[in-house]
């Protein structure tokens, strides 16, 4: 744990570290790939994405309602596969910048992030985030999604850190807004160069104490 002020560092993933899990540019380069009418998909996908991101329903009930309402002339596992390959690392730098801290134990560190349960898990096992963080604050298994407060409220409850000692890092400005709200000290990611100066401007480095 940090000798300073900042013991907890709860970082985004998508768009911070890797890209999104199911995002509209991931969505609309599998919709292509399956010759699939964007236009229908997306009014679907706004039906049951809220509740496939809380946990609330699987992967199988949400391609079921988005996609498989009809037959189709490839299947559900290709289709999942493909939405699995669209996951890649975004921000190779960040996540070294991850891995340092991480191992320099001065810090506690957590995802705290808006995906669904298998897109999630996939993410996890293939990148090896479980190397770098002890806890995983996600929508899909906290039953609720950011920039509602109450996320960021129980994942302060369960690591039990004040949130002016708690750094959250997101690209996403109104994720940054909802925390800052809760008194959590904020960095928007733009750039890893920025990122980079903004954790050292909050004291916060791998380097010996």
């Amino acid at each position: 744990m940090a000798t300073g002020k900042i013991s907890t560092l709860l970082w985004d993933c998508g768009g911070v570290l890797l890209t999104n899990g199911w995002d509209h540019r991931e969505r609309a380069a599998v919709l292509s790939k399956f010759s699939l009418d964007p236009k229908a998909f997306e009014q679907r996908h706004l039906e049951v994405n809220d509740p496939w991101e809380k946990g609330e329903i699987s992967i199988e009930q949400y391609l079921e309602r988005t996609v498989f309402y009809t037959a189709r002339d490839f299947s559900m596992p290709q289709f999942v596969a493909a939405m699995q390959a669209q996951s890649v690392i975004l921000y190779a730098e960040n996540l070294r910048a991850v891995e340092e801290l991480a191992a320099s134990k001065k810090y506690r560190m957590a995802l705290l992030n808006n995906e669904a349960r298998e897109l999630n898990d996939y993410r996890i096992q293939t990148f090896g985030l479980k190397r770098y963080f002890f806890s995983f604050f996600s929508s899909c298994y906290m039953g609720q999604r950011k920039p509602e407060p109450d996320i960021f409220r129980r994942a302060l409850d369960i690591v039990q850190c004040d949130p002016a000692a708690t750094i959250f890092i997101d690209d996403r400005k109104e994720n940054v807004e909802a925390a800052s709200r809760l008194g959590i000290q904020t960095i928007q990611m733009q750039t890893p160069a920025q990122l980079r100066d903004e954790l050292r401007r909050f004291g916060v480095s791998a380097e010996p104490a």
